[in-house]
């Protein structure tokens, strides 16, 4: 694994190829048509099928974490990263990008290879990508609240 990987959230254990997004496919907050899912044992682990997506994906979740250091109040760059700030940056980020790219109709779980295709259409590149308004709507992300069982 590589150390933007690490930096940017990925898979913790994974080979070479784990999915860089998979806490957000884990939590069916992202999908990816280029992720392969399987199990060991208890864990969830998700691989990505092709490199270059793997490469593209690796680029998006660098930015992200990058462009968001500050709202999220995230630790330097290497520092390993608590699972809350981690499931914020991929699942709101993923989120913000797909609203950046289609509007406020988000409705979806939007597909992250696809979401990387279309910014690149758009903007010519992630650079170029408007992050004045993916970073807002990205720390306004919040995970799904868990529903109390009645006693």
């Amino acid at each position: 694994m590589t150390e933007a990987d690490r930096s940017a959230g990925g898979a913790c254990c994974g080979g070479p190829q784990a999915c860089v997004f998979t806490k957000a496919i884990v939590a069916r907050e992202a999908g990816c048509e280029m992720s392969r899912r399987g199990s060991v044992g208890e864990r969830d682990l998700v691989a990505c099928t092709s490199p270059v997506a793997h490469t593209n994906c690796t680029t998006l979740a660098a930015l992200l974490r990058e462009r968001s250091t500050f709202a999220l109040k995230l630790p330097r760059a290497g520092a390993p990263m608590v699972h809350a700030k981690a499931l914020q940056l991929q699942c709101g980020g993923v989120r913000a990008l797909h609203r950046a790219l289609h509007g406020a109709d988000a409705t979806a779980p939007p597909d992250v290879h696809r979401l990387v295709g279309l910014a690149h259409e758009r903007w010519g590149s992630l650079l170029d990508a408007p992050w004045g308004d993916i970073v807002p709507a990205l720390a306004a992300w919040q995970p799904r609240r868990r529903h109390r069982p009645r006693v």
